[in-house]
Parts: C-alpha cells; structure tokens; sequence
C-alpha cells in the first residue's frame, strides 16, 4: 500500500477510542457498553483536519447535551473503522457516518436508524484532481476516467464513501480498471491529506470529497496552484447521523427526538447555530432515511466491503 507524506498524524490531537466491550454482529453490547444513567457517547469518522474535528465535535455534543439534558461525551477516533466498532459495541450510540461507514453499522447493528443528513448529503459530489505535472486535461463524461491509466492515484481513506467507494465505482463505469494505474492506489486516510498529496506530487491524481475541496481553497492554507480538477461525480447520497435502535431505551424516552429538533432547528441566522453549520459545510440538516442509501449498500457489497 503506497505511503503519503501527512499535514498530521490523526494519531495526534484526536486520540485513541479505547474499546473495552465485546459485541456480536447483531449490535449486542458487551462489558463496556452503555448503562442507563452513563455519559451519551457520540463520534465521527476522521475524514478531516483533526483540528477541525476537535473544534467541531465538542460542541456539537455541548449542543446535544442542552437538548437533551443528558451528560454527552464525545469520543474522538483514529480511524473510520473505529467508529463502526464502537458502534456496534455500544459505546457511542450516535455517529455522524459516510454513506458506506453508515451501511456497514447498520449490517453489524440490526435496527439502527439514519434520522438526519446535510442539506448537501442527498446530492453528493466527489472530484477526481490531479497534479498540473501529470499532463491530464479535465474531461467532461465518466469514460474520460480511462485517461488516467498509467498514472499514480490516491483514494482516501479504504472506507470512505467520496474519497475511495464512489470514485471506485465511477472508475469502472469509465473503463479504468485498478491494475491499469502505475502501481497500487494509496490511501491516505482523509480528504485533506489526499489533497495535499496531490499538490506536492507525491501522487498525480487524487479523489476527493467535493464539499472538502471546496473548503481548502476556501482557508488558502495549501498551495494549490498547481492543482487541476479533473471531473466532478455524478450525485449520490453520502453523510448522515445515525442512531443506535436502543437509544431511546437507554436514555429515555424522546432522546432521538430531542436531537433531530436540535438538528433540523438550527438556524444560519443566529450566530451561535451558524458556527456549527459552517464547520459542517452546510446552511441546515434534513430528514433522511435508511432507504436514501440503498444504492451505497449495493456499491459497497459489489466491492465486498460490508463484510
């Protein structure tokens, strides 16, 4: 597996989520899963900046815990894998999920509930993007994906729905097969890193999530000047909270609703909401529903990746 130079280790300001529980594939919670009365858990996949994550993901669960008033706990981990885990073991009862680490949980935790996405999520975009070094040109339709054969690309993390499943898919719709690239694909395990990859030449194409790219050029804290877009995805469903089936049972009674009407409530306009949507990317959060992600789950089984 190729090797990527890092901005920073997700090792570092995120932490390590110990998980002391043991749990079967049906979502059944051993030892270290959550008792009636014990800290609401929540977590993320680290699909970004951990700094960003950290800024974000505590006040989301002060806000959470306003809205609730339970004592909630946000609980940092290394990797996407990592989030299903603790997961299906119970020791975080809600996670903001990819569309494919979100498939995965609902296999190993039968009942769990997508309740909330991005005003952004239903029409989801990923970008393939390449070094100006590499002399590709962008391209208008999928079979154009076929001119990246013999060149060097990066996914981001094995389990990322904008930075590895979809791009994957669409690689085959246009014709591109793996062993067509120069050497193996890396997998440099966030869109951050896949973008500053790309930008030093340490690989020549990248995939990426959209909404991120859209935030790096934002920040202008990497030189991207020679960095070309290449092409834009087709929309799929990707993002979204997702809820474990005993979350009412174990900390009472209306506590999904409370945090969809926290959700749904934000608004743009008041100053302390806006922080929380601009971290997110997003002016509000919609309904959603385990359905919206069919099309992921049958992608990810193609791929034998819900195993």
């Amino acid at each position: 597996m190729a090797q990527i130079p890092r901005r920073s280790l997700l090792l570092g300001s995120a932490g390590l989520l110990l998980l002391t529980a043991c749990g079967g594939k049906d979502g059944s919670a051993g030892g270290g899963a959550a008792e009636r009365g014990s800290p609401l858990g929540i977590s993320a996949i680290p699909d970004q900046d951990p700094e960003l994550l950290n800024r974000l993901y505590p006040s989301v669960a002060s806000r959470f815990a306003e809205a609730t008033g339970l004592e909630v706990t946000y609980r940092p981990v290394t990797d996407y894998t990592a989030v299903v885990r603790a997961f299906e073991v119970g020791d975080i009862h809600l996670a903001w999920m990819g569309g494919l680490t979100g498939v995965q949980a609902r296999v190993r935790v039968e009942g769990a509930t997508a309740i909330a996405q991005r005003d952004i999520d239903a029409d989801f975009h990923s970008l393939f993007i390449a070094n100006s070094a590499a002399g590709l040109a962008p391209f208008e339709d999928v079979t154009g994906l076929a001119g990246l054969a013999g060149h060097t690309l990066t996914f981001g993390s094995e389990t990322s729905t904008s930075g590895r499943l979809m791009p994957q898919y669409f690689m085959a719709q246009g014709g591109l097969d793996q062993e067509d690239l120069k050497g193996e694909p890396g997998f440099s395990g966030s869109h951050d890193a896949t973008i500053e990859a790309v930008a030093a030449g340490s690989f020549e194409v990248g995939a990426v999530n959209e909404q991120v790219w859209a935030a790096t050029r934002a920040a202008d804290e990497v030189d991207l000047r020679d960095v070309v877009v290449l092409w834009r995805t087709p929309g799929y469903a990707d993002y979204h909270w997702l809820a474990r089936p005993d979350l009412d049972e174990v900390y009472g009674a209306g506590t999904t609703r409370s945090v969809t009407d926290l959700l749904f409530g934000l608004d743009a306009a008041n100053p302390d909401d806006a922080k929380i949507l601009d971290l997110f990317g997003a002016e509000a959060f919609v309904a959603t529903e385990n359905a919206n992600y069919d099309q992921i789950e049958a992608i990810a089984a193609e791929q034998g990746l819900l195993a």
